[in-house]
């Protein structure tokens, strides 16, 4: 791990930007390293990643998973994927499920982060906050953007965020699984590199 990269993870780790807002603390989650060919843009931890420090230990993480095809030792080796949230803390819930990202993050840490992944091929990216930063063009919804998934392939990609929230989009979108998925379990298969 570079130097650079190393002191950018301790800055993190002390990062008081938004502590004020942060109703449950900070607690910064993310895994990076400067190997990882893929990389996974979310939102933010929610509750149960804030409290194990652990990014996608819940159910959105095994679904995550299971989508990708990729087992919990992959999925969790910073030198095959890295994981930047928009938001790094968990930012509290509100009437609807977990609030945004909080918008403090992003500027202060993510084209600094990014910048030490110079081997990316493939970037993930879940979430309206996220499909915002990562895809420019204007989409008028996380489906039409989803289905424009080969404009994208294979540098990057849009997928619905891998909630349980998500089952009626899902069931809805039987093209996702059916057309989107295969692609990307082929692709991930390919980048992983031997450990």
């Amino acid at each position: 791990m570079s130097t650079i990269l190393k002191q950018l993870i301790k800055e993190v780790s002390k990062c008081q930007l938004c502590a004020e807002h942060l109703p449950h603390g900070i607690n910064p989650v993310i895994q990076i390293d400067r190997k990882a060919r893929i990389l996974i843009a979310g939102q933010a931890p929610g509750r149960i990643v804030h409290e194990t420090g652990i990014p996608f230990d819940d159910a959105s993480g095994n679904r995550l998973r299971e989508w990708m095809g990729v087992s919990r030792e992959e999925f969790y080796d910073p030198k095959q994927i890295a994981i930047l949230p928009m938001g790094f803390c968990y930012p509290g819930t509100g009437k609807s499920g977990d609030l945004a990202p909080r918008p403090e993050c992003a500027p202060a840490w993510r084209e600094k982060l990014l910048e030490q992944l110079p081997n990316l091929e493939l970037t993930i990216v879940m979430g309206q906050y996220a499909q915002k930063y990562h895809f420019k063009e204007k989409h008028t919804s996380v489906t039409e953007l989803v289905k424009s998934w080969r404009d994208y392939w294979p540098d990057k990609i849009p997928l619905p965020h891998p909630s349980p929230r998500n089952n009626i989009w899902l069931k809805k979108n039987p093209w996702f699984e059916d057309e989107v998925l295969p692609s990307l379990q082929t692709t991930i298969q390919k980048l992983l590199q031997p450990s």
